[in-house]
């Protein structure tokens, strides 16, 4: 009996607005508000809204046999908070029926494993206190900004007590293997390895409004036939979509809606299937076996690895400048540095800054500049501001600390003599 994994990834970047030279050191507002407000107000009519009522009355009628799971990222549920918390409280609903888990990530929706252990534990242990304490419970899933995973990723998971990671299912990690099992990470017991299974989450996620697509148009019935075709060699298929398509990618003049209002019928009308978290699915599913990934692969581009993000020089110089402030950030241990800092690590900057080619954005997820240059341009500027802030910062603490120490010790301190002195 294949089980269904469905994992609706739930995210909002705050774009940054077009800081220039000029503004370095004269104003410290780095986000466009306005901007930011109309695209998730604008999201949350044609998506949010809808699809999560959509959701809570599948679970219903199905009687809680159709069940889902969703990974928000911190900044979406800032943005959700800041500028539209009803949707918010569709997810609330959605995690009283006990059919829907939410699984874990980066608070900053960043790279951060990649250049700071220290700081990617801090993240993933901010948005899971945040999950519990806005849903209920504790997440016990895990899945890194745009799915970046590697061995290493599933060691660091281990330690937290994950018992699942998503990740991508890409051709050249499973080579003859299929998706359609549960795997683990060489040496490593827990996490189980959940994999995409790329064609069919695509197939919806990314295919669905193509005409020229040869499979268009696409049917519930036509896309459960397709997951009937591969039930006798699964235990379980991973379907991990971008909420956004349902209602901003593809709008709903598209069917999509009515799509996914079909599609727990067709599939639930074939009784070898059943639909399951993912920490159910860890629960009763066994592992079939160790997938190697030493480098990191991502659910991104033809190559499922880092270059949308790190691919050219921009992209490696900006990082690598923001990440080398870690240590200093994270001892000065100022509120709102750390909060810009948490922001500026958003993958969504970098990946604004990619050449790999100029019409790769999708039309629900533009890049804010138009260009990688102007996004490269922009973000070093901001950088530049954060910078001298941090510095600031750090020379008010130093004037504060020597005086505060003398005082504390009521005497200057004595050095005690050696005997070779």
């Amino acid at each position: 009996m294949p089980a269904l994994c469905l994992c609706f990834d739930v995210h909002e970047a705050y774009r940054l607005r077009r800081y220039t030279v000029f503004d370095i050191g004269q104003s410290s507002v780095y986000e466009d508000d306005d901007r930011n407000c109309d695209s998730l107000m604008a999201l949350a009519r044609a998506c949010y809204l809808p699809m999560n009522e959509l959701m809570l009355r599948l679970i219903r009628r199905y009687k809680k046999a159709f069940k889902c799971a969703f990974a928000i990222s911190g900044t979406a549920l800032d943005q959700f908070e800041q500028y539209a918390p009803e949707v918010i409280d569709g997810f609330k609903a959605l995690a009283a029926t006990g059919c829907v888990e939410f699984v874990a990530g980066t608070s900053a929706h960043s790279l951060a494993f990649l250049y700071s252990e220290e700081e990617f534990d801090r993240q993933v242990k901010a948005h899971s206190a945040r999950l519990k304490d806005v849903f209920g419970k504790k997440p016990l899933c895990f899945r890194n900004a745009e799915y970046v995973y590697n061995n290493e990723l599933a060691l660091a998971l281990q330690k937290s007590g994950f018992k699942a990671v998503l990740a991508e299912g890409a051709d050249h990690v499973l080579g003859w293997r299929s998706p359609n099992y549960l795997y683990q990470a060489p040496g490593v017991s827990e996490p189980r390895l959940f994999l995409r299974n790329a064609s069919l989450s695509e197939d919806v996620s990314i295919n669905f409004s193509c005409r020229e697509w040869a499979s268009w148009p696409l049917t519930a019935e036509k896309f459960a036939g397709w997951c009937r075709g591969v039930a006798d060699s699964a235990d379980i298929i991973n379907l991990f979509w971008d909420y956004h398509a349902f209602g901003a990618r593809h709008s709903r003049e598209t069917g999509i809606v009515d799509f996914m209002t079909a599609l727990p019928a067709a599939l639930l009308e074939d009784k070898r299937f059943r639909f399951m978290t993912p920490s159910e699915a860890a629960k009763k599913i066994e592992i079939r076996g160790v997938v190697d990934v030493p480098g990191f692969t991502s659910w991104k581009d033809r190559e499922r690895d880092l270059t949308m993000w790190l691919g050219n020089d921009m992209q490696k110089d900006a990082i690598h400048a923001l990440y080398a402030l870690d240590a200093r950030v994270r001892a000065l241990g100022d509120p709102a540095l750390l909060h810009d800092y948490g922001r500026l690590q958003s993958a969504d900057h970098f990946y604004n800054m990619s050449t790999k080619w100029f019409t790769g954005y999708l039309s629900d997820r533009p890049n804010p500049f138009g260009n990688p240059y102007d996004a490269y341009i922009t973000f070093m500027n901001v950088l530049a501001d954060f910078v001298m802030r941090l510095v600031a910062a750090e020379k008010a603490a130093n004037a504060k600390q020597p005086a505060s120490r003398g005082k504390a010790a009521g005497k200057p301190r004595v050095r005690r003599k050696k005997s070779g002195d």
